[in-house]
């Protein structure tokens, strides 16, 4: 580590929605494209489960 990047402003782990991007590198930017695309992922699959529970409860309160 050089005494330069103690200069340089701390990028936060997370991305936040709006946040400005021109100080990222260009890996720093396919970081948060991957992060993202595991987060679109992982919410896709959450409304999956709730749509299949959805479905099981409206059958079994259908007469």
């Amino acid at each position: 580590m050089s005494i330069f990047d103690e200069d340089r402003p701390k990028q936060p782990s997370v991305h936040e929605i709006g946040s400005d991007l021109s100080l990222l590198s260009v890996d720093e930017l396919k970081n948060r494209v991957a992060l993202l695309q595991g987060e679109i992922v992982r919410l896709e699959a959450e409304i999956a489960t709730k749509a299949s529970g959805r479905k099981a409860a409206e059958g079994l309160f259908r007469f």
